[in-house]
């Protein structure tokens, strides 16, 4: 079974966490299955970027992005080459390395 690392995160995982995720899960849901309450504004439907992340290592396993996901990460905060929504992401058969964000865009407009 693949597995997901997710790196340290101040408030979500400060130690970071290493699980193991189906193929066809997502890595939003696997997220929130092993405690790791990544930000989900739009409940899983493609329509926001709270749920953004990056994937350090594993990234050119995945199905590319779609058109609609494409929009939506170029208004996520820290957006990068690598950068996903973690509701689009669906688990295949290898390993991924996944950073979350420090902040979302939710999270930049409630502070300010």
């Amino acid at each position: 079974m693949p597995k997901i690392i997710f790196l340290p995160h101040e408030e979500l995982c400060p130690e970071g966490m290493e699980v193991e995720a189906e193929e066809g899960v997502t890595v939003l849901d696997a997220a929130l299955q092993n405690g790791i309450d990544i930000e989900h504004a739009c409940e899983k439907s493609c329509a926001c970027t709270t749920c953004h992340v990056i994937v350090r290592e594993g990234f050119d396993s995945l199905e590319p992005s779609d058109e609609l996901e494409d929009d939506l990460l170029d208004k996520a905060w820290g957006l990068e080459p690598e950068s996903r929504l973690s509701c689009q992401v669906v688990m295949e058969d290898e390993d991924l390395v996944v950073e979350i964000p420090k902040y979302t865009v939710n999270m930049v407009s409630e502070r300010h």
